[in-house]
């Protein structure tokens, strides 16, 4: 394997998460703080247990000035059709935070069998 193909995985590993690994550290109560950057509609209807809403579009230093910047934070969206996620993690980072994009989004979480809270929320595997 090639030096740049070690790099490459490695900030991969660094900036993305799965479905599992995210439900594993909710479940170690892990200091982290999940995002979902859709809209409040979206929210409303379905999304990860314990998640914040803040759409993407709103973040800047007013929106996040209650965060704590020594948090990790997860971003997340629909799905791999959606880049909500993208647009959030990149601005999280530009205003200093520590953040990683989950992979797939509410797609893969609620495939993967883990629950969603809201008025059209599934069931499935909690952190409780």
């Amino acid at each position: 394997m090639s030096h740049e193909q070690i790099i490459h995985y490695e900030n991969k590993l660094k900036f993305e998460i799965d479905s599992w690994d995210l439900f594993e550290l909710l479940k170690k109560k892990d200091p982290l703080v999940v995002i979902d950057t859709r809209a409040a509609a979206a929210f409303q209807a379905r999304h990860i247990p314990g998640a914040l809403n803040l759409p993407h579009a709103t973040m800047d230093d007013l929106t996040t000035a209650h965060l704590d910047k020594a948090q990790l934070y997860v971003t997340y969206c629909d799905g791999i059709g959606c880049n909500a996620s993208t647009k959030g993690a990149l601005r999280m980072a530009r205003l200093g935070f520590r953040v990683k994009e989950l992979m797939g989004g509410l797609d893969w979480w609620i495939r993967d069998g883990y629950a969603t809270h809201g008025s059209q929320g599934t069931p499935g595997k909690t952190t409780e």
